[in-house]
């Protein structure tokens, strides 16, 4: 007899459901690797040499692992997957330099696992609390690293900190509830990002879970500490577009900095960057949300200068343009096959972008400066950096095609090193920054000096009250007013007039 076992017939086989399946993908996404063994001798890398002081203890030292969106949850193609932070890393989350704000709603603070880790069940609060954690963890650890890479290591700080004020910068994940919005604010030292329900729709949409959008804002929140004049809005047009400009490109440079991401792009676009991409959108969600069939920005533009007026938004896609037409070109002309993978070059040379991009804006007027200031510092940074001259070049003539620059008829050539080139196109005098269009940062009160005109109205008031004896706390009676007759003479001491005038003396008594 044959004692082989037979194969059940497929009816009695359970086929898992969709739902199964989805449920047993997620819980994937939660399994953890074993417990690290400890290294030792040649190759093992210390706790210092990790970027931690050498009494850091383990586990802390070691870093930790979360799980994020890696891109805007509209992307297919980058979903939710783990990353490595190497810093130490607390329950909150939190570190010296960010916070999860510990009452905001729903998100009692997110405990590490087991492993010292904050790999959690996304579409949870604790996922997105660790979510926007994360991004704004690595937004600022990106722009430390460029300033590093440049020679330049400084602890970037938040707008409020000093030598006695090392405060950190609050996040709250949920702290705009049913707002669709979301802003860095000075005056509070956080972030806040909001959550809505779009018309027509039923499935709620966080701004927090938006990689672009948190890197966006935190961009802001850099900026501000680096500059704190530019974002107040009586500086002219151009400088407003600055700031805007700078979170756009903060998302840019933030997915670009990770590998899996430039791989991403590189695949979608067959190398050439001004296909359609990702990349490019800013915040797709959010932006389908409003109707708009793309993200809330497209920065490969081709807007000028004179089209884009005084409105901020319009104005920041033009200097976010002009980057963007810079990095398609850096690309392009470092890009060689046969040598270097394509995902490592725009690796390579985004990240030297970002550094040019930011010590230029560094170096920058402290107030009103143009796009045309941040420019000229960027072709001298190119030349400082020993960039080859079609580097150079390529600076200068995108700028120029976005009326940035007024490049003179003899220049048609290679750009001569030290040549400070003038505005083409610049905002008129007086002319006043239209925020309307901009992100919820650019809106805040706090950055208008408004509160001079509600104090105004204040003031007002008062004089009025005074005026009409009302002096005193309010509930009181006015208080008593002796008068007495005061007799004017001429000069030869006959009367030639009467009035009525307050005794000051007898008033004082009355009281």
């Amino acid at each position: 007899m044959d004692s082989t076992p037979t194969q059940p017939p497929v009816g009695f086989v359970p086929t898992p459901t969709a739902s199964y399946r989805q449920h047993r993908k997620a819980a994937q996404l939660l399994d953890q690797p074993g417990r690290p063994r400890p290294q030792s001798g040649p190759g093992s890398a210390s706790a210092l040499e990790g970027g931690q002081p050498g009494d850091v203890p383990l586990p802390y030292a070691s870093g930790a692992r979360v799980l994020m969106w890696k891109q805007d949850p509209s992307v297919d193609e980058i979903g939710t997957r783990k990353v490595f932070l190497p810093g130490v890393v607390l329950a909150g989350p939190r570190d010296a330099r960010i916070v999860l704000a510990s009452s905001d709603a729903g998100i009692p603070p997110v405990e590490p696992n087991a492993f010292g880790d904050f790999v959690t069940m996304p579409d949870t609060p604790q996922f997105d609390a660790v979510h926007t954690f994360a991004v704004v963890r690595q937004t600022l650890t990106m722009y430390q690293r460029a300033l590093s890479t440049a020679g330049s290591a400084m602890p970037l700080p938040w707008q409020w900190n000093s030598g006695v004020d090392t405060s950190p910068l609050q996040v709250w994940p949920y702290g705009l509830p049913n707002v669709m919005n979301a802003y860095y604010s000075r005056a509070q030292a956080c972030l806040k990002f909001g959550d809505f329900v779009p018309s027509g729709e039923t499935a709620r949409v966080y701004t927090c879970r938006s990689f672009d959008i948190v890197s966006h804002e935190t961009g802001h929140a850099v900026l501000d500490g680096l500059k704190p004049q530019w974002l107040l809005a009586d500086n002219p047009p151009q400088t407003g577009g600055l700031h805007e400009s700078f979170g756009d490109l903060t998302a840019i440079f933030l997915a670009l900095s990770q590998l899996d991401q430039c791989e991403a792009v590189i695949a979608q676009t067959k190398a050439h960057l001004h296909d359609k991409t990702f990349l490019a959108d800013i915040a797709e969600q959010f932006g389908l949300a409003l109707g708009s069939t793309t993200g809330l920005r497209n920065a490969d533009n081709d807007l000028t200068l004179s089209q884009a007026g005084t409105e901020v938004h319009a104005i920041s896609q033009v200097f976010t343009g002009a980057v963007y037409d810079i990095l398609a070109d850096v690309f392009a002309l470092e890009r060689d096959p046969a040598l270097e993978d394509c995902a490592s070059v725009l690796h390579r040379v985004a990240g030297w972008l970002r550094g040019l991009v930011l010590r230029a804006l560094m170096a920058a007027p402290d107030t009103a400066a143009t796009f045309a200031d941040v420019a000229n510092e960027m072709l001298r940074l190119a030349f400082e950096d020993g960039k080859p001259q079609a580097i150079v070049n390529a600076i200068r003539d995108r700028f120029a095609q976005r009326e940035v620059f007024d490049v003179p008829a003899g220049i048609t050539g290679d750009h001569p090193a030290g040549l400070r080139l003038a505005p083409l196109v610049t905002d008129a005098p007086g002319a006043r920054q239209d925020r309307r269009a901009c992100c919820g940062t650019m809106n805040l009160a706090e950055y208008y000096d408004v509160e001079r005109v509600l104090q105004a109205e204040a003031d007002a008031l008062a004089r009025w009250c005074a005026a009409h004896g009302r002096s005193g706390p309010a509930g009181e009676p006015p208080a008593a007013v002796a008068l007495t007759t005061v007799t004017v003479t001429d000069g030869s001491g006959a009367a030639v007039a009467t009035t009525a005038v307050v005794d000051l003396g007898a008033t004082d008594r009355l009281r």
